[in-house]
């Protein structure tokens, strides 16, 4: 990655790109391909001679990359995606299986892991449901 006075000149020689590609052409480029763009404004304006005060954590500036954010939103298509960070986060694997539970008066979702004894408490429970449905309507 560029600094300095070798950062101004290349970006200045590149003026006419799109930011993108002088940023990348200045070596700032993740490990995954992702132009940091942040962090070429950061070196671009410190360049100019501006001392930027630092951010919380340390260092010059950088961040710790992208980080979850305890947030999400339902889809256009109703669904609604939890995301690798928390299911990294709580140790789940791939084909492991929930029972969902709804809890509408609080608005919460709660995710209950599955075994094989609680899959048969849950169809035992739903076939004592249907079972009270049916006698409250034959009552009925």
């Amino acid at each position: 990655m560029l600094k300095g006075k070798e950062l101004l000149e290349k970006a200045r020689s590149l003026s006419n790109r799109p930011e993108e590609q002088i940023a990348r052409a200045c070596g700032y480029v993740g490990p995954s391909g992702r132009v940091l763009k942040k962090s070429f404004y950061r070196a671009l304006v410190e360049a100019k001679g501006y001392r930027l005060p630092e951010t919380p954590g340390g260092g010059g500036g950088g961040t710790k990359g992208r980080q979850a954010e305890f947030r999400t939103r339902v889809h256009g298509n109703g669904n609604l995606l939890i995301g690798q960070a928390y299911t990294r986060r709580l140790g789940l694997v791939p084909g492991q299986e929930f029972r969902i539970q709804l809890h509408a008066e609080t608005g919460s979702i709660w995710l209950v892991a599955l075994d094989g004894s609680e899959e048969q408490a849950d169809q035992s429970q739903e076939s004592d449901q249907a079972d009270d449905l049916d006698q409250a309507q034959d009552e009925g």
